[in-house]
């Protein structure tokens, strides 16, 4: 039997998630008011940041078991633990991390780790990837597949765009590297604030992944409430209802709550009256354009 939390391919009605990096750089048990006022909203699981790995992410999963709430997870690699470097014991580190990582994915319940985790967030070289790095990068993604595909977690790799990262940075790129990988285990995230800078087609970059499209972010071009600003969204869910994706469709913003968060995501000032409104109005505009096509079809 699989020890995948969902089985490749399955098809499941759509789960609405919430990303807590809108409160938090990590969470413990001062998020769990937060997690049963998601649920209450009508969440049905939260994505976890996961840049602390010393936490207690057993407990934390039994928490969350308790709350009725499923869970993802989102990680990044820094230049100190590099994947695609040109120094073996930096990308040996970087998938050490990573597949620490999975260890409290495994631990926490979390269905999937969606991030940049192929490459050091941040960091330029001056010109696209090369073929070394291309190729470290393949090698290091699937040593981290199969340590996946053993505790039962699945990865959706992040394309970011190129004001954030050199290596992967539209969805046909990200989709040509998990296919080079090639294992069940490793898939790809689109993300509609990416696709909106660096795609020439929303729809193209939708169905590009096929049956490696295993997670989806909703986020604004400004990061706030989803369905507020300048995000083609009609386009965005005529492809996703369009392609028969029903898995997670989580919603990423950010805001002021932490200094660090603001400082990395360049967030300088508040477009949204508070977190717990912009979930709720996230939630209910993701529900209604999907509700809608999947009632037209």
């Amino acid at each position: 039997m699989s020890r995948f939390p969902v089985e490749l391919g399955e098809k499941n009605p759509m789960k609405y998630g919430m990303n807590l990096l809108l409160w938090s750089g990590e969470v413990t048990a001062e998020m769990l008011p937060v997690c049963d006022q998601l649920k209450q909203a009508g969440f049905d699981g939260v994505e976890l940041p996961m840049f602390n790995l010393d936490l207690d992410y057993a407990e934390l999963g039994k928490q969350l078991d308790s709350l009725g709430l499923g869970r993802t997870a989102v990680t990044i690699r820094n230049e100190e633990d590099n994947p695609i470097s040109c120094d073996p014991a930096i990308r040996k580190l970087g998938v050490q991390r990573n597949k620490q990582t999975l260890d409290c994915c495994a631990a926490a319940g979390v269905e999937t780790l969606v991030g940049p985790y192929h490459s050091a967030i941040g960091l330029f070289s001056g010109n696209g990837p090369t073929e070394d790095e291309w190729k470290w990068g393949v090698e290091s993604m699937r040593e981290m597949a199969e340590y996946a595909g053993k505790v039962g977690v699945r990865l959706g790799v992040e394309a970011l765009n190129r004001f954030e990262c050199y290596f992967l940075n539209t969805h046909g790129d990200s989709t040509r590297f998990v296919r080079e990988v090639d294992h069940p285990a490793c898939g790809i995230m689109y993300d509609t604030f990416h696709s909106n800078i660096e795609e020439k087609s929303i729809t193209d970059a939708v169905n590009a992944a096929g049956d490696k499209l295993f997670h989806i972010h909703i986020s604004e071009n400004d990061r706030s409430t989803p369905g507020t600003g300048g995000i083609n969204w009609q386009e965005n869910f005529d492809a996703i209802v369009g392609s028969g994706y029903d898995g997670w469709l989580v919603i990423e913003a950010f805001g002021l709550a932490l200094p660090e968060i603001a400082a990395a995501t360049k967030i300088w000032r508040r477009m949204f009256t508070d977190e717990i409104t912009l979930a709720k109005e996230g939630l209910a505009f993701m529900k209604s354009e999907v509700e809608k096509r999947k009632a037209n079809a």
